[in-house]
C-alpha cells in the first residue's frame, strides 16, 4: 500500500455496528462487561479507547512500525520515553532542538540523576566521542528546530546499536511523508501530532511509534500507568487531518522551496536555513533519507537584533505571529523569545539561534500571496 493510500485507509475499518466510514468518536470513560474480565477488548478509556486505537494503528502504519501510542501532547510522549531511564543513565542529544525538549531534559529529568549531553550532530563523531556503557538514549531531531540541520539517522542508529542504546528520532518537522526513521534503524519515532499530522491548528497531541515488541510493551505500560492520553475527540480530529497529509505536505514542500529561494535573494537577509540548498552542510544526507525538504524555513537578518526581527514579525498579515507550526496556514515566529526561550542565551547562540533568527512554517496558501506578505514586511 503506497503512502497516500495509507493515510486514508491504513489501520482503519468501517464501524462494524453501523457501517460508518469515519471512525466514530467513542466518548465514553468505561465499557460494560458481560462478566468480570469478559469484555470486547475495552475496559477503561485511559487504557484503551476505540477512536484512539484506530489512530494509533494508523500512525504505526504510516511510520512502517508495529505499535503506535498517543499522548496528550508531544511533551507527554517524550516524558513517557524518558521514564524508561534510570539514575546514572546518560542521554546524548542534539544541541539544536526544540526548547520544550531541552527544558524537560534539563529541568525535570536531570535532577533524577540522568546525565544529558548536548552536541551538534551534523558530524556523528560528536556522538561517538561521548558514547559509553552508560549511554541509554540518543535523541535526534532532523531536520532540527529551528536551524534545519540534518542528522544522519542510519549513521546514528549504527552508533546506538554499538553501545546497546536506544535511538529516538523526533520526526515532527519531516513527518512520515518525507522520512521513516524506523526504516533507517531508529528504535522509536516521536511526533508532536499537534503539527503536520493534525495539520489544522485545532488539536494538541503527541505520539510514539516503535517496532520492537518488548520496547512497545514497556511503553504501553507507562502510557496506561501515567495516563497522559488524549481524548477521543482529539483523536478523531487527527484521523481526519491525516487523510490529507500527503497532499498538504506536497504543497508545504512546494511553497517552502519557492520561499527559501526567494529569501536567499533579499538584501536584508543574512542567511537562509533550508536543507534543500545544495550548499547546506548535510544536503547529501537529506537527499538520501528524505523524499523532499519540507515547509520549514528559518533565516537571520543582517541586522542581528531583536528590534530588527520585530520589525518583520509584526508586519506580516498572512504569516500569523504565533507559536507552533505545521498547520495549513502560514506562521512566523521568533525562536529566541518564543519556542526556544527556555534555553539560555549563550547556549542558543552556540547553535545559531541568534536574536534576529526568524522561523517560518510555510502553509499551503497561494505562494505569490505569501511572498508579497514577506516582501512588505521586509520593506
Amino acid at each position: 500500500m503506497k503512502f497516500g493510500t495509507k493515510t486514508i485507509h491504513a489501520g482503519l475499518e468501517p464501524d462494524p455496528s453501523t457501517g460508518a466510514i469515519m471512525t466514530p468518536i467513542f466518548q465514553t470513560s468505561t465499557y460494560v462487561q458481560a462478566a468480570p474480565g469478559d469484555h470486547k477488548g475495552y475496559e477503561y478509556s485511559r487504557t484503551h479507547n476505540p477512536t484512539r486505537h484506530a489512530l494509533e494503528n494508523n500512525l504505526a502504519a504510516l511510520e512502517n512500525g508495529k505499535y503506535g501510542l498517543c499522548f496528550g501532547s508531544g511533551m507527554a510522549a517524550i516524558d513517557c520515553l524518558l521514564k524508561l531511564l534510570l539514575p546514572g543513565d546518560e542521554v546524548i542529544s542534539t544541541s539544536d532542538l526544540y526548547g520544550g525538549s531541552y527544558r524537560l531534559f534539563t529541568k525535570v529529568y536531570a535532577k533524577y540523576g540522568i546525565k544529558f549531553h548536548f552536541v551538534p550532530m551534523a558530524d556523528l563523531s560528536t556522538i561517538t566521542a561521548l558514547a559509553n556503557s552508560n549511554t541509554k538514549l540518543i535523541w535526534v531531531e532532523t531536520p532540527t528546530n529551528p536551524m534545519m540541520n540534518i542528522i544522519d539517522i542510519a549513521g546514528a542508529a549504527a552508533i546506538a546499536k554499538q553501545y546497546n542504546a536506544m535511538l529516538a528520532v523526533d520526526n515532527t518537522f519531516a513527518t512520515p511523508y518525507l522520512q521513516t526513521p524506523l526504516d533507517l534503524g531508529a528504535d522509536v519515532v516521536m511526533h508532536s501530532v499537534t503539527k503536520y499530522l493534525g495539520g489544522h491548528s485545532d488539536v494538541v497531541m503527541g505520539a510514539l511509534v516503535a517496532k520492537d515488541d518488548a520496547l512497545a510493551e514497556k511503553l504501553y505500560f507507562l502510557q496506561n500507568a501515567a495516563g497522559a492520553v488524549p481524548g477521543p475527540q482529539d483523536c478523531f480530529l487527527v484521523l481526519r487531518g491525516i487523510k490529507t497529509l500527503h497532499i498538504r505536505m506536497q504543497r508545504h514542500c512546494e511553497n517552502g522551496r519557492i520561499i527559501a529561494e526567494w529569501l536567499k535573494k533579499q538584501p536584508k537577509v543574512a542567511k537562509v536555513n533550508w536543507p534543500g540548498f545544495p550548499e547546506h552542510p548535510n544536503h547529501e544526507v537529506a537527499k538520501k533519507q528524505m523524499r523532499d525538504f519540507g515547509g520549514m524555513v528559518s533565516f537571520t537578518l543582517k541586522e542581528n537584533t531583536i528590534a530588527a526581527a520585530n520589525q518583520v514579525l509584526t508586519k506580516t498579515h498572512l504569516f500569523a505571529l504565533a507559536e507552533s507550526l505545521g498547520g495549513v496556514e502560514s506562521l512566523i515566529g521568533h525562536p529566541a523569545t518564543m519556542t526556544h526561550a527556555s534555553i539560555p542565551k549563550e547556549e542558543r547562540e552556540k547553535t545559531g539561534v541568534l536574536d534576529s533568527l526568524i522561523r517560518l512554517s510555510v502553509g499551503i496558501e497561494d505562494v505569490d500571496d505569501l511572498i508579497a506578505d514577506l516582501e512588505a514586511a521586509l520593506g
